[in-house]
């Protein structure tokens, strides 16, 4: 039988963990403090163990056939990807993949060997979404290379309730601080758009969800260029937009405004400690609280024009709350990641590096398994409004 090695069980991990675990698979935790994957699989019953995370512990353990799943954090996956290599065994992250991920490709096909990364929730779900809406749409009677093409993605982890701050963590503030710093690339009015901060590219976005309409703030994030093809947006199409950014509360670029102008002036090693402190001061201020809920709101739009007229306007909307058992986060990170573990085993993802499968059936499956759980989706046609 597959063993599972599931590296990480902090809070983000664990919905994901006690899923396999019930699923009867035979799952190792590994953790480099025991007593908090002690925690995780606290209650349950089944083929599991424990153990203290260190490489060389992993190295000895991994038989061809298994599978690692890296929650650690980014600087480890590809050290892990390299033993999974050695040992012939699969790799699965929820993060995005980096160009030394990507360069393992040629030698993970040569082993038949499958490295599944970004399949939590951005990057992940939004990805089964995308690619369904473009199924979608390819398929319709509006369907042609020569409409104007427009695509959004944003996503983002909120408090339950707003509050002066405009946000809460449910985890450590460090990653959100380390992407404000961070360039974007994506499309804009069917030309490059490039944006060295994010706050300069703020705007309101209203969505429609189960309790009415709200108006949110987005950015883009990161370099969207690179999820053109992937998403099916062939070089003839004219794509006027797409963006795949972040989502916040309204309000949250003036509540944040301090914030940025210092993060503006940090450089170097003595900028990246004053990051950190930062990031203790906001964990310290705004964790979510152990009795409030998390929320996630995750949107993606693909829309097409002919001659200034709509002829295909479909959305994907989440909007996901925390419940007595785990935040929203953990299970729409971790829960998508067992997914892919299962799919793996099942032979549903082919050998080489890549990221949330673009294949429709199992995308589809993917959605399908998640609002069976419980979470809060739903696919809006607004041309038949």
């Amino acid at each position: 039988m597959t063993r599972i090695h599931w590296l990480g069980a902090g809070l983000s991990a664990v919905p994901g963990i006690r899923r396999l675990i019930k699923q009867g698979h035979g799952v190792t935790v590994w953790n480099r403090t025991v007593e908090k994957a002690i925690t995780a699989t606290n209650s349950l019953e089944g083929d599991f163990d424990v153990k203290e995370f260190t490489p060389e512990a992993l190295a000895a353990t991994l038989k061809k056939g298994d599978i690692a799943v890296s929650m650690l954090p980014g600087d480890f996956h590809v050290a892990v990807a390299d033993l999974c290599l050695k040992a012939e065994a699969n790799f699965v992250s929820s993060s995005y993949i980096a160009p030394e991920m990507k360069a393992l490709d040629t030698a993970a096909k040569e082993k038949g060997l499958s490295f599944v990364n970004e399949v939590g929730l951005d990057p992940g779900v939004d990805h089964l979404m995308a690619h369904m809406l473009m199924d979608d749409y390819r398929n319709s009677e509006a369907y042609s290379e020569d409409n104007e093409h427009y695509f959004r993605s944003y996503c983002g982890g909120l408090s339950e309730e707003p509050n002066d701050f405009c946000y809460k963590f449910s985890w450590s503030p460090l990653g959100v601080l380390k992407a404000l710093r961070s360039p974007s690339r994506s499309v804009r009015e069917g030309k490059e758009y490039n944006v060295s901060r994010p706050w300069d590219a703020v705007e309101s976005y209203d969505i429609t969800l189960k309790n009415g309409n709200e108006t949110f703030e987005v950015y883009p994030n990161r370099d969207s260029y690179a999820y053109l093809e992937e998403y099916g947006f062939g070089k003839n199409m004219n794509v006027q937009q797409f963006v795949r950014g972040t989502l916040r509360y309204g309000g949250w670029s003036s509540a944040w405004s301090d914030l940025f102008k210092e993060i503006e002036t940090l450089e170097g090693p003595e900028g990246d400690q004053r990051l950190v402190d930062i990031s203790a001061d906001l964990w310290d201020k705004y964790a979510v609280a152990e009795d409030e809920a998390d929320r996630v709101v995750l949107s993606v739009d693909l829309w097409a024009k002919r001659d200034g007229k709509e002829v295909y306007n479909k959305s994907y909307v989440m909007d996901a709350y925390g419940d007595k058992d785990h935040t929203a986060m953990a299970r729409l990170v971790s829960t998508p990641v067992s997914y892919a573990v299962e799919a793996i085993i099942k032979g549903e993802i082919a050998p080489g590096v890549s990221p949330a499968p673009e294949d429709i059936a199992v995308a589809g499956k993917w959605l399908e398994q998640l609002q069976e759980s419980g979470e809060s989706m739903a696919i809006v046609d607004h041309l038949a409004q």
